[in-house]
Parts: C-alpha cells; sequence; structure tokens
C-alpha cells in the first residue's frame, strides 16, 4: 500500500533564508570584538604582557647592550643563534611583543571607553529607587516610631546627609522612601586606573616612535657628537630622522670606578663636558649609573667602563706613531680582564704592508707558565700580552669586520702573518724582526656612554602617578548604597521605618551599619521625646 504525503499548506511560512556571506562575517566580527573588549580579555593580555617582558629582564638587550649580546654569543654558541631567531635580545621590539601590546591597546580602549562613558552618565543621576524587601539585604533594621512616616524620613535623610551620602527621596511604588549612595570615588578609580593604564601604553608607544638612543664607548680626553654615524649601536623609532637628533657633544674628561672589598664595583663616576657644538662655554657635569645627565630632553647615562691600552710604534726608519689607543671589551667583568686590537693600516710612504695588534690586557696582572691573567679588577698593575701581525688587514675590501679584533679569516688565508707576540708592562717594548718596536706606554680608561631621547617619558610618569591613585580609590573607597521605607505600624499606631544597606568591596560591612542604625535610632528616640513641632508665630513688624 502506497501513502501519499498531505500537500504543503500554500499559507505555511517558508523556511528560514541563510545568511549572506558579508552578514555571517559581521556577526563573527561583533563577536570576536565582544570577546576582544571583554575585562577578562584585557586582563589575561596584561598577564601575557608582563610574562612577555620577563626574558627582557634576564637576558642582554642590544638596545641596552651590544657588548654584552656578544658575549652571550661567545658564551653559548649553540643556544644564543637560537634565542635570536625568537628575538629575545630585542624583546621590546619584537613583533610578537608588539601583537601582544596592539591586541592589549584595542582591547582596553574597546573596554574602558564605553565604561567610562557610562560612569560619566550615573554621576548625573539620582541613587536607584529602594528594592520591596529591604529585609532581604545583608545588612537591616527595623524601627518602629510614634512620629508620622515624613518626619522619621526626615531624621534618616539627616543622618544620611551628614555622612556625605547623596540623598533622594520619593514615593516609590511600595511608599515614600529614601535611597542614598556614596563611594562613587571607587568606581571614578576604576576608571582611572584602566584610562591612566591606556595613556601609559600610548606614552610607551610614543616613546618608541619618535625616540631614539645611541651608545659609544668614550676613552678619557676624547668625545662625540649626537650623530647616528658617530655611535656604536643606535635604534630610533620610524618616524625619527637624522634631522631631528638634537645638538648635544659631550666630552669625558675624567672616568672613575670605585670598588668594595670583595672587589665588586660600588659606584661608576664619569666627569664631562656638554654643549651644543662648536660652543666655547661647556658646562660641565659629573654623572653615574643612575645619576645621568638630563638636558633639553636627552639623557646620557653610564652603562659601563673598561680600559684602553697605549701604544707607541716606532718604524725601521724611525717614524714613530705615538699614542695609539683603542678599547678593549671585558672578558671578565669580575677582574676586568680585556680583549681588543689595534689596526695600523696606514704606516707612511714605501710600505706596502700593514700592521695590527691583538691584545690581552689585565689592570693587575699576573703571569703564571707564560700566561697572563688579572687577579684584580683596579688597574694596580697594568700589563698587557700581545700578538703583532703584519701584513693585509682588509679594512677597504668592502667586507664588515669588527673594530675590536682582527679578522680570523685573514689569518687563516695568510694575509695576516704573526711576526711577534710578548708580555709587557707599562714602558716596556718588544721589537720584531724587521725593526719594528712596539711599547707598552700606559692606558686610559674609558666610559659606555648611552645617550637616549624619549618624548613619551613625561606623559609616562603622569600616567603612572594616574594609575597609582586609580588604585588607591578602588582598594579604600567602598561604594555603599542605603535604602530607608516607612510603613503603617503593627496595630494601626505608628510608624515602622525599616532600612536596609548594601556595600560593595568590602567584608566588613556589619559595624559600620551599626553606628548607622544606632545613630538614627537614636535621632528617632530624641525626635519623638521632643513631641511634635510648635507652629511657628508671625511678629508684628515695629511701627
Amino acid at each position: 500500500m502506497t501513502t501519499t504525503a498531505p500537500a504543503r499548506s500554500s499559507s505555511a511560512p517558508p523556511p528560514p533564508s541563510r545568511p549572506s556571506a558579508g552578514r555571517r562575517l559581521l556577526t563573527r566580527l561583533l563577536r570576536w570584538w565582544r570577546q576582544l573588549t571583554a575585562m577578562r580579555t584585557a586582563l589575561v593580555l596584561l598577564f601575557l604582557l608582563a610574562v612577555a617582558s620577563i626574558p627582557g629582564s634576564l637576558l642582554p638587550q642590544r638596545s641596552l647592550s651590544q657588548n654584552s649580546v656578544s658575549q652571550y654569543f661567545a658564551d653559548h654558541p649553540t643556544l644564543a643563534p637560537w634565542l635570536d631567531r625568537l628575538f629575545l635580545f630585542d624583546v621590546f621590539s619584537s613583533p610578537w611583543f608588539a601583537a601582544i601590546y596592539l591586541l592589549l591597546f584595542i582591547s582596553l580602549i574597546g573596554c574602558v571607553l564605553p565604561r567610562a562613558v557610562e560612569h560619566a552618565r550615573a554621576l548625573f543621576q539620582p541613587p536607584p529607587a529602594a528594592p520591596r524587601h529591604l529585609h532581604r539585604l545583608p545588612d537591616n533594621a527595623a524601627f518602629p516610631t510614634p512620629l508620622p512616616g515624613p518626619v522619621a524620613l526626615d531624621v534618616v535623610e539627616e543622618e544620611l546627609r551628614v555622612r556625605r551620602y547623596r540623598v533622594a527621596r520619593r514615593d516609590g511604588r511600595h511608599g515614600p522612601e529614601v535611597a542614598a549612595e556614596k563611594g562613587y570615588l571607587r568606581e571614578t578609580g576604576n576608571v582611572l586606573f584602566h584610562l591612566s593604564l591606556l595613556a601609559l601604553l600610548v606614552g610607551l608607544a610614543g616613546g618608541k616612535l619618535w625616540g631614539y638612543e645611541g651608545s659609544i664607548l668614550v676613552t678619557e680626553g676624547q668625545g662625540f657628537c649626537n650623530s647616528f654615524q658617530q655611535y656604536d649601536t643606535h635604534r630610533s623609532g620610524p618616524l625619527v630622522d637624522s634631522g631631528d637628533l638634537s645638538d648635544l657633544c659631550v666630552d669625558l674628561t675624567d672616568f672613575e670606578a670605585e670598588y668594595e672589598e670583595d672587589l665588586t664595583a660600588s659606584s661608576y663616576t664619569a666627569d664631562i663636558t656638554y654643549g651644543p657644538a662648536g660652543d666655547s662655554g661647556a658646562s660641565r657635569e659629573t654623572i653615574g649609573v643612575n645619576d645621568p645627565l638630563r638636558v633639553d630632553g636627552d639623557r646620557v647615562y653610564v652603562t659601563g667602563h673598561g680600559f684602553s691600552p697605549t701604544f707607541d710604534v716606532t718604524l725601521p726608519d724611525g717614524t714613530a706613531f705615538t699614542g695609539l689607543s683603542a678599547p678593549f671589551l671585558p672578558a671578565d667583568t669580575a677582574t676586568m680582564a680585556s680583549q681588543g686590537a689595534l689596526k695600523l693600516p696606514d704606516l707612511g710612504a714605501g710600505r706596502t704592508d700593514q700592521l695590527g695588534i691583538e691584545g690581552f690586557f689585565a689592570p693587575t696582572g699576573l703571569v703564571s707558565g707564560g700566561v697572563l691573567t688579572s687577579v684584580d679588577p683596579r688597574p694596580l698593575d697594568p700589563q698587557v700580552a700581545i700578538v703583532v701581525y703584519s701584513g693585509y688587514l682588509g679594512l677597504d675590501s668592502g667586507l664588515p669586520q669588527s673594530v675590536y679584533s682582527l679578522d680570523q679569516t685573514q689569518i687563516d688565508r695568510e694575509l695576516l702573518t704573526r711576526v711577534g707576540a710578548a708580555n709587557l708592562r707599562a714602558g716596556e717594548s718588544t721589537t720584531l724582526p724587521d725593526g719594528t718596536v712596539v711599547t707598552f706606554s700606559g692606558y686610559a680608561e674609558y666610559a659606555a656612554l648611552q645617550l637616549s631621547h624619549d618624548p613619551g617619558q613625561v606623559y609616562v610618569l603622569g600616567a603612572s602617578i594616574a594609575v597609582l591613585v586609580g588604585l588607591l580609590g578602588m582598594l579604600l573607597v567602598r561604594r555603599e548604597r542605603v535604602f530607608a521605607r516607612v510603613g503603617p505600624g503593627p496595630e494601626g499606631g505608628g510608624t515602622v521605618l525599616s532600612i536596609g544597606s548594601l556595600t560593595r568591596g568590602s567584608a566588613e560591612t556589619g559595624p559600620r551599619f551599626a553606628a548607622l542604625s544606632d545613630e538614627v535610632g537614636a535621632a528617632l528616640a530624641t525626635r519623638a521625646a521632643a513631641g511634635p513641632p510648635s507652629p511657628s508665630t508671625e511678629e508684628t513688624p515695629p511701627s
């Protein structure tokens, strides 16, 4: 037997059509936007930003000290390249840190601004109406009184206004009532905290976009001017041009390092002169590690120090090169044993060869088994171990090479030939096979200086202070609401005054409400004992 399905009625509604692709995309974007601008998402992103900042404090950063990064590569030749691929030596300029930063920025904007607008509207609105059942509030009390309802509400209103509540009195759906509220500064502090956090991020971003910094090693008696061409390493924001740099020149006149009894450094101080380029009336200043020079938005820091051994080279024909020095980088910060190189590409007319000196400087030297080591970071007995090479340095080959060492490929290709080696004290010399005399004449100290320009630092400071103020408001201020309503007495005589309180942000609400209840009860009893107020009489004005 076959069964025929009944025909669909022509009046039946058609099935809903599938939304268009554009509408589905818009729905997904709105759903994603709600999730991104939720407070929970902002807190998660803030936590991720804090976690992402940890490698920047544990590992050396190129923006702070290129020498420390190079030393880390030398100490960990296998691990360092992998860390570098993850931008862990440039944490705060890495793509993944910028992504977290940008998402947090967008999340805070979408979360805080609507909340600030809503709070601004609430500031001009009266307290909300009292709930129907006041006895269900966490703190409540009832006071039978012979006073009329309006007079009882007058007593409550007076007590609340003395305590600086905002009071609204109205005829509610369940009878005459008083609604009062205070503690708006708690929500104001909450909004201020998040707006200040947003301003803090804006200030940091502005400092990165319009800021710059450069690092350079300056030997005593030398100096530098604020130019990207002079810095050993520099970093600038994408909106910074070389013409935007301030006209500042700094000369290092003297450097002094002080040490504790256990030979740990206690302070670095540098005596400098500074001023615009070509200014004969330069100012003098003494700066330290945590005491930078601040002038016209620029800050000059001392970030480290080292030694620059000085050599004199006398050629066989009598040509003398005196006062040749090069900064040696510390290989051991505990003893300040340092390594470096001095390159002489031009030895004068008639000489086609070039000279390179690799050295190991020991501030307090000790030779054991022919090997020079340093036992103290203070320059008590400066010595240097040098290896001299002659040949082609490769400085004009177009290939980059370090100024702190000779190019090993030139040595491997035998373009540089070892022609001498010696351990020297100050004043001692060694003679090469061709008659060239190399003398270790002494040393000078250098300071690692960093010049930073951050136009957002004032805004960051102001935003940080505002964050603390907002946080104090959130922690110290309570949001409290008090409601009161009058009703007829149980036997039809007098009035019953009901009071309820709701407090946010504090678990200890009982004592405060108990004090309010005691005051209201005492005021009701006093008003009832005084009797009804006597009608006022008009005085006849004198004729």
